[in-house]
């Protein structure tokens, strides 16, 4: 059987779960590619660090030389995270005429249109399927299966470790510092998790699955967004008695004028709904085409061997030809006109969560419904529990109707203002 030899750049959690399937199943990935994909070398930075696979004599080098000179290894799995050198390799490796795969959602989301350009003006592909969503299957399915359709919607929870926490939060009522130190433990959450909980992470994914399905070209930086790492239990307590779950969501959908809406948000998700029953680690995305209507992809958005094998997928598929195909046909980041506009975020429309530390004093409710109407906002519901200590301050929640997302924070910062409200009012997204 014809042979393809393949080298890996970076053998961490990740490198040597691919490292493995490559040499484990190698009968597997030769039946789908109809040739033997041949693990020539794996580039590392330390020869003598403790590895998660066993690999031939010969394979494992610290010379990125021994790939980029080697003329025979033509499809490189690019697997080291960050921006730099990451971003230096990948050009170096497209000018060497490899074709790239990757699994670094952060490279692709800010140098996405220089490497696609040079990619294309090389003759090269890159295919990053396991940038987004680990093992779940999104990109293909974006760039390929949906062709026949306009997508109108996607909402994803696209970040694993927040979703843990979150999910640790609703069902054990633990606050969120100490759930971040149990992720920690555990392997879910990074020494420093602020790209995770502040939304940064969920934004970069965004920013892909937003170009590949509305042709857009945005910026993740500028991609409105708010994290998990400042939510207070009160309001997971108040959701759950209301019936919602709490997940961070990353939303792009088409409004009225054919404009599209971003953003990365704490949302209410109504209990029940496939998007709430997510739990744990998972990634799940629900994506709504003008056709086929609504979808559901669900899985392990992290992880040695679910990223693996994305990988591994991307790999067949450079190898095989089809990822050339496909690269070259959708001008992945190219010059030509983006499809679609960025609306303006004050104009996203939907429903919202409110909650104040208001006075528990006749009138205050009248107060508040006055800030509200001033602002064009009707009242769905209203939760008020009795104070512990009577004149105590006491959490009144409010659910709204559908208005806009600049309405909503006009009337949450008129209603600060009143003199029975103390502090800020929390303001949350409400899907059902």
């Amino acid at each position: 059987m014809e042979k393809t030899k393949v080298a890996l750049i970076g053998l961490g959690t990740v490198g040597a779960g691919v490292a493995r399937l490559l040499l484990d199943h190698g009968d597997r990935t030769a039946r789908h590619a109809g040739r033997v994909l041949w693990l020539e070398k794996a580039v590392v930075r330390d020869l003598k660090k403790a590895r998660g696979c066993q690999l031939p004599e010969g394979v494992l080098t610290d010379r990125l030389e021994d790939v980029i000179d080697d003329p025979e290894i033509k499809v490189v799995c690019q697997l080291i995270g960050g921006i730099e050198p990451a971003r230096s390799i990948m050009l170096r490796l497209l000018e060497a005429g490899k074709d790239v795969v990757t699994a670094n959602k952060a490279l692709m989301a800010e140098h996405g249109p220089e490497l696609c350009d040079a990619a294309r003006e090389l003759g090269r592909s890159i295919a990053f399927e396991a940038s987004v969503a680990g093992g779940v299957p999104i990109i293909a399915n974006l760039s390929t299966c949906l062709s026949a359709n306009q997508v109108e919607s996607l909402a994803g929870i696209l970040n694993g470790t927040s979703n843990f926490i979150l999910t640790k939060m609703h069902a054990d009522g633990v606050p969120y510092s100490e759930v971040v130190a149990e992720a920690q433990r555990l392997g879910y959450a990074e020494a420093d998790p602020a790209m995770d909980v502040d939304g940064s992470d969920a934004a970069q994914k965004l920013a892909i699955l937003a170009h590949l399905a509305f042709g857009a070209r945005v910026d993740w930086k500028d991609i409105p967004r708010s994290g998990i790492d400042t939510l207070d239990l009160a309001d997971v307590r108040y959701a759950r008695e209301m019936g919602y779950t709490i997940k961070l969501l990353a939303v792009a959908e088409l409004d009225r004028s054919e404009a599209l809406e971003l953003h990365v948000t704490p949302t209410l998700l109504r209990d029940g709904s496939p998007l709430a029953e997510v739990s744990g680690p998972y990634n799940a995305i629900r994506v709504v085409g003008d056709a086929v209507g609504p979808l559901f992809f669900h899985g392990q958005g992290a992880g040695q061997m679910p990223t693996a094998s994305a990988v591994v997928a991307d790999l067949v598929d450079t190898c095989v030809g089809r990822t050339a195909i496909t690269f070259r046909s959708l001008e992945l980041w190219s010059n030509r006109p983006a499809r679609v506009s960025s609306a303006d975020y004050a104009d996203a429309e939907g429903r919202f969560y409110l909650r104040a530390m208001v006075d528990d004093h006749p009138g205050v409710l009248a107060k508040i419904t006055a800030a509200l109407g001033a602002s064009e906002i009707s009242i769905a519901s209203v939760l008020q529990h009795e104070p512990k200590e009577k004149g105590a301050p006491v959490s009144l929640v409010i659910m709204t109707h559908t208005t806009t997302e600049g309405a909503a924070g006009r009337a949450c910062a008129a209603i600060a203002a009143l003199d029975c409200v103390r502090g800020e009012v929390v303001r949350l997204w409400v899907r059902d």
